[in-house]
């Protein structure tokens, strides 16, 4: 037959609480902590020199393509000067081909 509810048939343990044990693994876990918490500002200081690091090679990358625009900006504008050149006195050689004067040339150009 089944025992009731409240049944008071369990045996009886004496449970003694090791409080030294409980003791030894706790500490164990605060130096475990602690020696976490000791090496965070290592981790920080380190993190910080690279990101220093890292800015000082981003404003010369920056200031690198600064430069090279700057250098394309002007190539460009010689070439282009260059082509207006090559053009004109193309146009130049043509009137003067086909028996326009200087001074006709000049004219026109005014």
């Amino acid at each position: 037959m089944p025992g009731t509810k409240g049944s008071k048939n369990r045996p009886e343990t004496n449970i003694i609480k090791d409080y030294a044990s409980q003791i030894a693994e706790k500490q164990e876990t605060i130096a475990a902590l602690n020696t976490e918490i000791a090496s965070i500002p290592a981790n920080i200081d380190t993190l910080k020199a690279d990101l220093k690091e890292k800015k000082t090679a981003l404003k010369k990358a920056e200031k690198e393509v600064a430069s090279l625009e700057a250098k394309k900006t002007k190539a460009d504008a010689k070439a282009a000067e260059e082509a207006k050149k090559t053009e004109a006195e193309s146009v130049l050689k043509k009137l003067l081909a086909s028996g326009m004067s200087e001074d006709e040339i000049l004219e026109k150009l005014k």
